[in-house]
């Protein structure tokens, strides 16, 4: 996208209030009817615009289109814009610096200018728009099915303005909506033209109809096919015999829209009106895509069907794009309904740094990674930051937890399902990873995947498609894939619970999460962090911190992590009266683990076998001290009690660790 003009203080700006995020469904439905009933392409334009405009007071659309140069635009509908404004932009050459919507064009992207006073893209129009009272210009190229530009829709307004998110997408659907449009009038232009040369030479008019980038084909009164053109035997690769067979139909179209379509097929040829519809059309390398068929009645002198005229246009990615977006909103919703365990990164120690340079270094690129770590530790925060650093961060990320999801329905939550695969699935359904198809899908709690699915994501990460319940035809998915547990995965891996040959394919590169123990520097960071946050979310401001409650928190073992810590600090801010934070230390007497230590004093043949018994802890633990799996766990001592004991008896913790394991 083209950089927008900044103002010199760009909080000065107007913002426009929310707009909806879909136009009025009423309004977008007579704008379709003006196109499938073939109104002329100027009301159906003039239509759109107005429909656009009156989203936001004071806000003036044009549309232009491009000529057959491909070179200069003309004024397709400006009815809002002044008259000497434009007569002084009609038949511009589109250029990297002409305007907005010269340059839109030019660049096959949008262009927004907030200022046209300042910006360079309008030095050779600025005086003409400064004249008219225009001071904002934003527009969209118009493209067509296959990336063509046709035109570029443009918005104006008389004020320096930034468009909003809500006025970006208005935008955007607005040229969808125009593209249908002029490219359904140039096809119907073209085919009108091409019918038009039939007395001439029927030779000249196959060539003609050959050379459209549409399927076309001509029916008998009763639907059955007399010819159809070089683009529908190149897109179905059948011969021509194939095509001419009264079973056809059943051959290029999907089962469940030929069901469909054979319950209205003679209502709707017996009409003698136009008509239109959606099926999936049997491509000549076994994929289906979604095509819109319109249907055109060539009438005699008595009004009766001598032809039926049938087009056909792409919309497959029109469709899949609103099917993945409905998804993706499904699942922007499930997210925000679980309660996120924090919203920033806070914290400034040497382990939570090593962790950022190593989000830094793999975020480019598309590797699989693996974020290990004690339950409250933040993995899931790590691996949106992953993504944000990502070239995919404009596309979705998508959280599971594949330890909150039952193992019934587990595969149908990751790879969908096709109507009828099982009891209850009334409609086919999109799974996580087509919803996060081309972003990043995050796999939490992977370690407790039942071993059947455990199988089937193996074959995603080797083969990149997955199988929808239900449905034995692969499906090509690029997403990448976060993994996270807090299990010790080689233990599940010896007991037989999880499969070594995921767990290779996950720990391409992996990541360790520190506990809160490890990081205990941030605590006073995070203590305030939190404080600020809850404090405002309940209307409380503390001017000072207790400094006994500070030692308390530094003090806890925080097996909880900072899950455990950001619940404490809510639980305290509640409660707490007066400006000065504080919390009841009691709260930490009954979660003191209970350790059992030794009573007799250690001396001489004791030392020696306490020396020896955490030498072998930490072999085992790989020099780890701390967490679920280190060497106090296994011995039963608090981590800060058995670091004392290694200073004093003088081991050397380094000589245990793994030098391939990210410590």
């Amino acid at each position: 996208m083209a950089n927008v003009k900044a103002s010199p203080n760009p909080e000065a700006l107007p913002t426009s209030p929310s707009l909806a995020q879909t136009l009025p469904s009423d309004a977008v439905l007579d704008a379709l009817k003006m196109i499938l009933l073939g109104a002329p392409l100027n009301d159906v334009l003039t239509t759109i615009t107005r429909l656009i405009e009156a989203h936001s007071t004071g806000m003036l659309c044009s549309i232009f289109l491009l000529d057959d140069d491909s070179l200069h635009l003309r004024y397709g509908v400006a009815a809002s814009l002044p008259e000497a404004y434009r007569a002084a932009t009609d038949g511009i050459c589109i250029g990297p610096d002409v305007g907005s919507c010269g340059t839109a064009a030019y660049l096959r992207q949008p262009v927004f200018v907030s200022d046209i006073a300042s910006d360079p893209k309008w030095v050779k129009f600025r005086d003409f728009a400064l004249q008219s009272g225009l001071r904002a210009a934003w527009s969209t190229p118009i493209l067509s099915h296959d990336g063509k530009v046709l035109g570029t829709f443009g918005m104006y307004y008389r004020e320096v303005r930034q468009p909003g998110p809500g006025e970006i997408q208005l935008i955007d659907y607005a040229s969808r909506i125009a593209g249908i449009a002029i490219e359904r009038d140039r096809s119907q232009t073209a085919l009108t033209r091409a019918f038009e040369e039939i007395e001439k030479s029927e030779g000249q008019l196959r060539h003609i109809v050959d050379a459209i980038p549409q399927m076309i084909a001509v029916l008998n009164p009763e639907g059955t096919v007399l010819y159809v053109n070089q683009t529908t035997f190149d897109y179905t690769g059948l011969a021509i015999e194939e095509v001419m067979a009264k079973d056809v139909c059943y051959r290029v179209s999907n089962s469940e829209d030929v069901a469909r379509f054979r319950c209205e097929r003679l209502e709707l040829f017996s009409r003698e009106v136009p008509f239109q519809t959606e099926k999936r059309v049997l491509r000549k390398d076994g994929q289906y895509r979604w095509f819109l068929i319109h249907y055109n009645p060539l009438l005699d002198d008595q009004g009766r069907v001598i032809r039926w005229y049938a087009t056909g246009i792409d919309i497959h990615d029109r469709v899949e794009a609103e099917e993945r977006t409905r998804n993706e909103n499904l699942a922007l919703r499930e997210q925000i309904d679980r309660d996120s365990m924090f919203e920033d990164i806070a914290g400034s120690s040497d382990a939570l740094h090593k962790v950022l340079r190593q989000v830094r270094k793999v975020a480019p690129s598309d590797s699989t990674i693996l974020i290990l770590g004690e339950t409250g530790t933040g993995k899931e925060l790590i691996a949106r930051a992953i993504h944000k650093r990502s070239h995919r961060a404009d596309r979705a990320f998508i959280g599971v937890n594949c330890a909150a999801i039952p193992p019934s329905l587990i595969a149908s939550e990751l790879f969908g399902h096709e109507k009828g695969a099982f009891t209850g699935a009334t409609q086919r359904r999109l799974g996580r990873f087509e919803s996060a198809n081309g972003g990043t899908i995050f796999l939490d709690e992977v370690g407790d995947l039942p071993a059947e699915i455990q199988i089937a994501l193996l074959r995603v990460l080797q083969e990149r498609e997955i199988e929808r319940v239900g449905s034995n035809r692969p499906i090509p998915v690029d997403v990448r894939v976060v993994a996270a547990t807090h299990h010790h995965l080689n233990g599940l891996i010896d007991k037989g619970k999880f499969r070594s040959d995921l767990f290779y394919r996950l720990n391409v590169v992996p990541i360790q999460m520190p506990s809160l123990r490890e990081r205990a520097d941030d605590i006073p960071l995070l203590i305030e962090y939190f404080i600020d946050r809850f404090g405002k979310r309940v209307g409380k401001k503390f001017r000072r911190i207790d400094k006994k409650t500070i030692k308390v928190l530094q003090a806890y073992h925080w097996p909880g992590n900072v899950r455990e810590l950001q619940n404490v600090i809510e639980r305290a801010v509640i409660l707490s009266e007066g400006d000065t934070f504080s919390l009841d230390e009691t709260w930490f007497r009954s979660d003191e683990p209970r350790y059992t230590t030794p009573t007799v004093a250690l001396n001489g043949t004791l030392l020696r076998q306490e020396k020896e018994m955490i030498e072998s802890a930490l072999a085992e633990s790989r020099g780890r001290v701390s967490g679920p799996n280190g060497a106090a766990t296994k011995l039963g001592v608090p981590a800060r009690t058995l670091d004392s004991k290694i200073k004093r008896l003088k081991i050397s913790k380094s000589r245990f660790k793994d030098p391939n394991v990210f410590s």
